[in-house]
């Protein structure tokens, strides 16, 4: 089991009851499970099963499902508009009683027919004649379309996990080169603050012993970045723990990135050396490119 992407694409279609229909979902980045359901009049009725289904394979995304549904030999059926044409034999019966004569009287119904608006196109509604039967089938579609975006997400997820895992080997890699660098290493942080301390007391020979105390456990703190590689190196392992699990951990692993990128971010502050200030680059950059793909994970 691998971990999966919130974007993805997926598509079913059939024929049921004189029906064409086809369902399309697609998903993109969300912070939560955000569902938008564009279904035709009359069929509302699927809205909550058709979430459901959802909900119950998708935990984090943008999702759009929308079905389209026509009938496969249209029928063009027309109605009489009657409030229209009793509206305008009214306007016609006003004329005449107003000296128009019988130039009105000669209105036929052809005429009036052609009117706009008085013979009006019947639209197929789908709120009669729909039994159980085809409702289960467009359901079972919505099932098959899901199921399509949940397979596309996965294998989008296959993808981000090799990338990801590529990225933490770098960071890894990165963390070992610091922990060898002149900048780590006990002699030279050693005689780093003797010369440290030897420039103090040269510039002011009558500070206390106090003060020189203090100064120098500034400088110490200032040259151990021990604590930040060894986070890192704990963040590399906690991080491999949840993609190797397979679960939803989009949360978790952008908590982490946050993680990491404050390490680095601390290990640049701390450089003492160019070599250090490099690492400290080249981390912050692998770790940029660790939040934008964990943007992406469900």
């Amino acid at each position: 089991m691998t971990i999966r992407s919130m974007t993805g694409f997926g598509r079913a279609s059939g024929n049921t009851d004189g029906l064409a229909w086809a369902w399309e979902v697609r998903s993109v980045n969300g912070r939560g499970l955000d569902l938008r359901l564009r279904l035709p009049n009359g069929l509302e009725l699927l809205d909550p099963p058709v979430r459901k289904l959802a909900g119950g394979m998708f935990v984090r995304g943008n999702i759009s499902i929308n079905l389209q549904v026509q009938r496969e030999r249209a029928e063009n059926r027309y109605r009489l508009n009657r409030d229209w044409l009793e509206a305008v034999n009214e306007a016609a019966r006003e004329l005449r009683r107003h000296g128009g004569g019988d130039a009105y009287g000669l209105i036929q119904p052809e005429g009036l027919l052609a009117l706009r608006g008085v013979i009006e196109p019947v639209e197929d509604g789908l709120q009669d004649g729909m039994s159980d039967a085809p409702q289960a089938e467009l359901l079972n579609g919505a099932e098959e379309a899901l199921g399509a975006l949940h397979t596309a997400r996965q294998a989008e997820g296959a993808a981000l996990y090799e990338t990801l895992v590529g990225h933490l080997d770098t960071v890894a890699r990165l963390t070992e080169t610091a922990k060898q660098t002149a900048a780590t290493q006990p002699q030279a942080v050693h005689e780093r603050l003797l010369r440290a301390v030897g420039d103090v007391m040269n510039q002011a020979p009558s500070l206390p012993e106090d003060r020189i105390a203090q100064e120098v456990a500034l400088l110490a703190a200032k040259a151990d970045v021990r604590e930040e590689l060894d986070r890192l190196e704990a963040h590399i392992a906690a991080g491999r723990d949840l993609l190797a699990a397979g679960k939803p951990c989009g949360r978790k692993l952008e908590f982490l990135a946050q993680e990491f990128h404050r390490e680095a971010n601390t290990l640049g502050s701390k450089s003492q050396d160019i070599e250090m200030t490099r690492v400290g680059l080249d981390l912050k950059a692998t770790i940029d490119q660790i939040r934008e793909q964990v943007a992406n994970v469900e």
